[in-house]
């Protein structure tokens, strides 16, 4: 009797051991249906950067355009960042015929700094915007106003952020590869100064965000919707500006700049968001706690895109960047102790891989970055260990709309 119970019970745990098995052969079986789809997604993302235009090139100030460029800089309370960007726009040569900041009333020292350039350059003028219509989002408002108030001898316009330092060559390069090319409207992607240990680890996790999902700057072929831009740097024909209304078309949107350059792109102008790594750097927010806040809700872009758009970019993320470490540790531990099964097996070489892919490009955008006065510079090799932080900030975000923006506070 004894011997049988023991038989009984042998058989109940090979029978559990069984099942436990199949459940986990289901689960990574599942998982590897949607997750291997999603990795070669990314892989023929990723494989485009091989083709991709070079980064931008400062270029030589060239006569045939004077006074061709009127730029634009929105400032609200930007007294501790804007002297950087006013020195860098002084710089630029006889293609900029005016600096127009458009202030939103600070309430700092950011118009005595505007007068103080003013005084050695007369490019320079401070205007403020008209009181904010309960309709538009702040940044918008004051380059829409910029833009009416711009010279209509003026080819192009030129819309900075304060936040920016512009190389001395900037405008030119622009020109210069607008006019080889044939470009409407041209974007860049900064040169990132990071100083903070905190920001050296998460800024590029969020960086990638918008890697994974549109590809490196400098891609061609993309459809109008899924057009990537940044406002820092926004280079467009004055004539297909005032064709779509100025900033109207974007009055309402958090990301104003994606938004406005997808709706330019679907009318049939050529686009193009490039690599300005060589003339322009930003500082954008100081430390971690800035970068997540400010930076991170805008991520989404959940204003320039379709309901679809939003969640299929986020199981993506989700798939290939949120997942690849917790898996790879789950599954390296079941292989450990010895329950291993193909399905397991495949799992944790997939995830092994995209890890390796994620660490690959880590070294791809080390060159966007300046890391000069960085403190703790190695944690930025570590910033795959945020990927998961930064894809659930992404999903914070596409559930929340902004109440607050760049020192603004919004109803709704």
């Amino acid at each position: 009797m004894t011997n049988f119970i023991g038989q009984t019970g042998i058989y109940c745990l090979g029978l559990i051991d069984s099942q436990a098995f199949v459940f986990q052969d289901v689960f990574f079986l599942v998982l590897l249906a949607i997750q291997i789809p999603a990795a070669a997604i990314l892989l023929s993302r990723l494989l485009k950067g091989a083709v991709r235009r070079p980064p931008l090139q400062p270029q030589l100030p060239n006569p045939n355009f004077f006074g061709a460029v009127s730029v634009v800089v929105p400032t609200l309370n930007e007294a501790d960042r804007i002297a950087p960007c006013l020195e860098g726009l002084t710089r630029q040569t006889y293609e900029v015929r005016e600096i127009t900041i458009v202030d939103s009333r600070s309430t700092d020292k950011t118009p005595d700094l505007v007068r103080v350039a003013q005084a050695t350059d007369p490019r320079f003028r401070l205007i403020n915007d008209p009181p904010l219509p309960p309709d538009w989002v702040g940044r918008p408002w004051a380059l829409h106003n910029g833009f009416l108030a711009s010279s209509s001898h003026s080819e192009w316009i030129l819309g900075i952020d304060a936040d920016t330092i512009p190389h001395p060559s900037l405008v030119c390069s622009l020109l210069e590869m607008a006019n080889r090319e044939g470009f409407d409207l041209i974007t860049l992607s900064p040169r990132f100064i990071l100083k903070y240990p905190g920001e050296l680890w998460l800024q590029p996790a969020l960086l990638m965000t918008l890697v994974y999902r549109f590809g490196a700057a400098g891609e061609v072929g993309s459809s109008p919707e899924r057009v990537m831009a940044n406002g820092q740097c926004f280079f467009c024909r004055r004539s297909l500006l005032e064709k779509v209304g100025g900033y109207t078309s974007a009055k309402g949107s958090f990301c104003d700049d994606v938004t406005l350059v997808r709706n330019i792109a679907a009318t049939g102008a050529k686009v193009a968001f490039l690599d300005g790594a060589n003339v322009l750097k930003v500082r954008m927010y100081e430390g971690m706690k800035e970068t997540w806040e400010e930076w991170g809700r805008s991520l989404d872009l959940k204003d320039a895109s379709t309901s679809a758009q939003i969640w299929g970019d986020l199981a993506f993320l989700t798939l290939v960047q949120a997942l690849p470490i917790p898996l790879l540790i789950l599954t390296a531990a079941i292989v450990a102790s010895g329950n291993t099964t193909l399905p397991a097996l495949i799992t944790l070489g997939l995830n092994g891989a995209l890890i390796a892919m994620r660490l690959g490009l880590n070294a791809a955008i080390l060159q966007s970055y300046d890391r000069a006065q960085a403190k703790g510079a190695g944690l930025f090799w570590l910033s795959p260990f945020a990927d998961p932080a930064a894809v659930f900030r992404i999903f914070l975000s596409s559930t929340r709309k902004p109440k607050s923006w760049r020192g603004r506070t919004y109803g709704g």
